[in-house]
């Protein structure tokens, strides 16, 4: 094959928080490896078959632990903000994948370079998530406990449902990969790029003196549609932990859905088939990214995703 023929399909990969940490398993940093060197199957093939790849992946239960390290450590070391543990966690994570997906390439003597970014996304100051913030993140406390850290650290607190209390932040739509230009650079010399990982790094354009953090979180598959558009992806793989997106869930009608146009997808999401805490933003994103010229979104579970890149499997979302 010549270079072109070999390198003409390009694609993105969102990895869901699964992929990493497993509810049946500790969270130790060794299983962490262990199901990161598991969710690289479909990824390997992919290189294998001359795809130009970029990863992301969620960091939702290793932020959570950040920022318990944080609470523990108050009063005896710095406090660390959320943007901090936001950009830390993707840097360890991204570690984690680097290093697990060049020893499998190796070892499955694919030459290929892998390299993981801190990436920082814009967003608006004034997006309306960041005024009336509703993302959860981090431990439960009582309502005393809570109200003292709203007092203490100006978080803001809601109750999150019969659990308990917990702290919430906003979760801005993201503009631009701020490090797009770079990204795409590797990726067009086809090398995998590891980068938007928990949504990437929030940050907004101070008038004054330029870009700064926000203490809030952006949905890991909204960010990778953004950056899927930036780097000029066809394809846009959201590996979760289901097998396929349903409508009328949890009922009698629960249909599985499978190969999908643009236009139903978003009339089942007009209708409101998939919750905001749920399939929501996957979804969204999925619409985003073809809205935006991608070709095919696929979503399913790690498990599926083989088949799913066969058509024999998952949820397939083209353009009309």
């Amino acid at each position: 094959m010549s270079d072109t023929e070999e390198y003409n399909k390009r694609a993105i990969i969102a990895l869901g928080g699964n992929a990493i940490t497993s509810q049946e398993r500790e969270d130790t940093i060794a299983n962490q490896f262990s199901n990161t060197r598991h969710s690289l199957a479909t990824i390997v093939d992919m290189a294998r078959e001359g795809y130009d790849l970029c990863i992301s992946h969620g960091n939702g239960p290793q932020v959570g632990n950040a920022l318990l390290r944080v609470e523990l450590a108050r009063g005896k070391a710095p406090v660390l903000p959320l943007g901090i543990c936001v950009a830390d966690t993707e840097g360890g994570m991204g570690y984690m994948i680097e290093q697990s997906l060049l020893n499998r390439l190796a070892h499955e003597n694919i030459d290929r370079s892998v390299c993981a970014i801190i990436t920082q996304m814009l967003v608006d100051i004034d997006d309306p998530s960041l005024k009336n913030p509703t993302k959860f993140i981090g431990q439960f406390y009582t309502e005393d406990d809570a109200r003292r850290m709203e007092t203490e650290s100006g978080w803001i607190v809601k109750k999150d449902a019969d659990r308990g209390w917990r702290r919430v932040v906003g979760s801005p739509v993201p503009i631009k990969c701020l490090e797009g230009d770079l990204i795409k650079t590797l990726f067009d010399n086809h090398c995998i790029v590891i980068a938007a990982g928990g949504g990437g790094v929030p940050v907004y354009r101070h008038p004054e003196y330029g870009y700064d953090g926000v203490d809030a979180v952006i949905d890991k598959d909204c960010a990778s549609a953004v950056l899927g558009r930036e780097i000029g992806a066809e394809l846009f793989l959201i590996l979760t932990s289901v097998d396929n997106v349903a409508i009328n869930f949890g009922t009698e009608n629960e249909e599985l859905l499978e190969k999908v146009s643009y236009s139903q997808m978003k009339k089942y999401a007009d209708l409101g088939h998939f919750p905001a805490g749920s399939m929501g933003p996957k979804v969204q994103a999925a619409l985003d990214f073809i809205a935006n010229g991608g070709k095919k979104v696929i979503i399913t579970s790690l498990d599926k995703a083989i088949l799913a890149m066969a058509d024999k499997a998952g949820t397939r979302i083209y353009p009309d």
